[in-house]
């Protein structure tokens, strides 16, 4: 006798974007409605907290509505509501936990409590069929970078995480200091393909040589002072270079945050002995890093399986299709469920 299928409401909204998703037995999504606020945060030049909150409850009601919608479903048909409670912003994690506790309250549905960084794992394994483990899972976000023994999809070990600024987080610091556009991320990725990356050697903050841990407010601090100057006095050089300049110490400081992480999650790969190496979070849309990240996965004779870049970013179909697992495991949360700024 077939199992019966299980379809799961994903609702996601740690920083600032508001999504909710129907997925069907983990793998077959229905829907999947996100409403970006970058073009918000734009002119603050990153997440202004109070405003990704407001902007949250707007949206939070006609997002869920459309997602139910475009799956063409009932309350009736979903078996359970998930969300994302942690890690984040806390008034926008706030939001979404709210809908979904009323949601599953109002259904009479089983509510699923999803690790937000865990879930951009499972961006990457919800088109693979199967995965050879054990697996080194790097999860590279705007708040996150992340290294995971990945012994199952509900089993994960951290190996390794940021000290201090995250790869995302860097770029988008690093952004501001050339002058581009939030988010840092595509723009500094889209400039540096006119730049040359060995023309600035920016230092690699690899620690000792069992750290699995990652550090790029160095990085950071190193960009900073070749565009101003040691003493942080002198005028900044920025406004007088030219777009060649400008796109050679992006393509630099690029290649600075590739190396690192590639070594890294080589470094965690060789300590378990990993025949699959794994890659999720907003920065793995970045493509130098996954051709970086292939290439020495190749060489190590290593399977690499990373997220689409459509599931890169933050999105409800990887908390739907997580909770799916957890579902199945019996792993349920109650109404007492709170949002937590950082993971358990």
């Amino acid at each position: 006798m077939a199992e019966k299928d299980v379809t799961i409401l994903g609702i996601e909204t740690s920083c600032d974007e508001t999504a909710a998703s129907v997925v069907t037995n983990g793998r077959q999504i229905r829907s999947s409605v996100v409403a970006s606020q970058t073009k918000l945060h734009e002119k603050y030049g990153g997440v202004v907290p109070e405003l990704a909150s407001r902007a949250h409850v707007e949206k939070i009601l006609p997002i869920v509505e459309q997602a139910i919608a475009q799956a063409d479903v009932t309350p009736d048909e979903i078996d359970a509501v998930a969300i994302a409670n942690q890690p984040g912003l806390t008034i926008s994690l706030m939001v979404g936990v709210t809908a979904a506790k009323t949601l599953a309250f109002a259904w009479d549905k089983p509510l699923i409590a999803v690790n937000h960084v865990h879930a951009h794992l499972q961006s990457a394994l919800i088109e693979s069929e199967s995965v050879e483990l054990p697996a080194v899972a790097l999860i590279v976000s705007g708040g996150h970078s992340n290294l995971y023994d990945a012994e199952s999809v509900l089993d994960l070990r951290l190996l390794g995480k940021t000290i201090d600024d995250a790869a995302g987080e860097a770029f988008d610091k690093v952004a501001t200091i050339l002058g581009l556009p939030y988010p840092g991320g595509p723009n500094i990725e889209k400039i540096a393909r006119e730049g040359n990356p060995k023309a600035i050697r920016f230092p690699r903050s690899l620690m000792d040589k069992d750290s699995l841990d990652f550090s790029f407010s160095g990085l950071k601090t190193a960009v900073l002072y070749h565009c101003q100057g040691q003493d942080m006095k002198g005028e900044n050089r920025v406004a007088s270079m030219s777009h060649q300049e400008i796109a050679d110490i992006a393509a630099s400081f690029q290649a600075a945050v590739i190396d690192v992480l590639v070594k890294k999650t080589h470094r965690a790969a060789k300590k378990i002995g990993a025949k699959s190496v794994l890659m999720g979070g907003g920065v793995a849309c970045n493509g130098a890093l996954r051709e970086a990240m292939e290439a020495m996965c190749q060489k190590e004779n290593l399977a690499f399986i990373s997220a689409p870049k459509s599931l890169c970013t933050d999105n409800a179909v990887m908390v739907a299709s997580l909770a799916y697992y957890k579902y199945q495991a019996g792993q349920f949360a109650d109404l007492t469920l709170e949002p937590k700024a950082t993971s358990d």
